[in-house]
């Protein structure tokens, strides 16, 4: 039974991952017809919504608490930022690559110490590890610009062929079939045994301990596999807009991205995607009819969102679906 049960599964999943990549390949399409003005803002939108997905592993699938996260994307995006101006490496996959390495290692480093404290403490070590990486880029100013920024970032046509212009059009593209192939994989990752084990460490990590094996190792792996999704979402970050500022690697950003997946929905990935959109999209729109008080009306949605869908934007539409089938029936 239990074999049959692992077959039915199996087929799920691969429709689950089509029916994702057949969804973000419409809006790809549907952006660039209806909106080809605003396809900077849509690749922001994805860069962004990678840091979410990365949060997501460590909050959603294993219970950890940090508000530091974006400390992992501002190491992506310093990394691919620094290796264009000072080392002159200027292919984008390659620096993508970068930023994958330098969040998985600022992630490595951030886990060892965040995942020596359980609970408010936690919350407290993670705070303090975006402001030290905060203010080390601050501080070494020669490398990263400091409150100037790092600027002067250059980029080389992807495959020699298609130029990283003005309207954004090559960066659009490439970030989102980043998104697609980070998608896939995380997908795959949090399906597996291992994306099963952190799913039973956030519920009773005490039972996994008994069971043999070792909570604090699997919540440093993830981790590193956090910073590393985190890290491309910097490196995208520096390369379509081709500048680094210290607000990659703010408080700001990180109880940004924690709203923003609280919107969407915790331990789904694809209400990281929501969240994401939805947030910076409602944000953009209401910060330009009114630049004073928007951030009212965006907390007075963040309200609405948690009392009425406590578990966020795809929640309440999985919810709303299963209604539909079973009316259907």
């Amino acid at each position: 039974m239990s074999n049959i049960t692992i077959l039915q599964a199996a087929p799920n999943r691969d429709r689950s991952i089509l029916s994702a990549i057949g969804v973000i390949a419409l809006v790809t399409a549907a952006v660039y017809f209806f909106f080809p003005d605003n396809l900077a803002l849509f690749t922001r939108i994805i860069s962004i919504a990678l840091l979410v997905l990365s949060l997501d592993l460590v909050t959603g699938y294993c219970g950890i608490a940090t508000l530091g996260h974006a400390a992992l994307f501002g190491a992506g995006a310093y990394a691919a930022g620094i290796a264009s101006v000072r080392f002159s490496i200027t292919d984008p996959i390659l620096m993508t690559i970068i930023g994958l390495f330098a969040g998985a290692l600022a992630g490595f480093f951030s886990a060892m110490i965040i995942l020596r404290a359980k609970g408010l403490a936690q919350l407290v070590l993670s705070i303090a590890v975006v402001h030290l990486f905060h203010e080390f880029a601050n501080k070494a100013s020669s490398w990263t610009g400091g409150s100037d920024g790092l600027s002067g970032i250059t980029v080389s046509p992807l495959f020699g062929m298609f130029e990283f212009d003005l309207w954004g059009v090559t960066a659009f593209f490439y970030a989102a079939t980043l998104l697609v192939v980070v998608l896939v994989l995380l997908n795959l990752i949090v399906r597996s045994p291992f994306g099963m084990l952190c799913r039973g460490i956030k519920e009773d990590p005490v039972r996994i301990e008994a069971m043999g094996a070792s909570v604090r190792s699997n919540e440093m792996v993830m981790f590193i596999i956090s910073g590393a999704v985190a890290g491309i979402g910097g490196a995208l970050n520096a390369i379509s807009t081709e500048v680094v500022g210290l607000d990659s690697l703010s408080f700001t950003m990180s109880a940004e991205a924690l709203v923003m997946l609280v919107i969407g929905g915790t331990g789904t990935l694809y209400g990281a995607l929501i969240g994401s959109a939805a947030y910076l999209w409602f944000e953009n729109i209401i910060s330009a009819i009114n630049p004073f008080y928007w951030m009212s009306i965006v907390g007075i949605l963040l309200i609405v969102v948690v009392l009425f869908a406590p578990k966020g934007l795809f929640g309440l539409f999985t919810r709303w679906l299963n209604r539909i089938r079973g009316s259907e029936k």
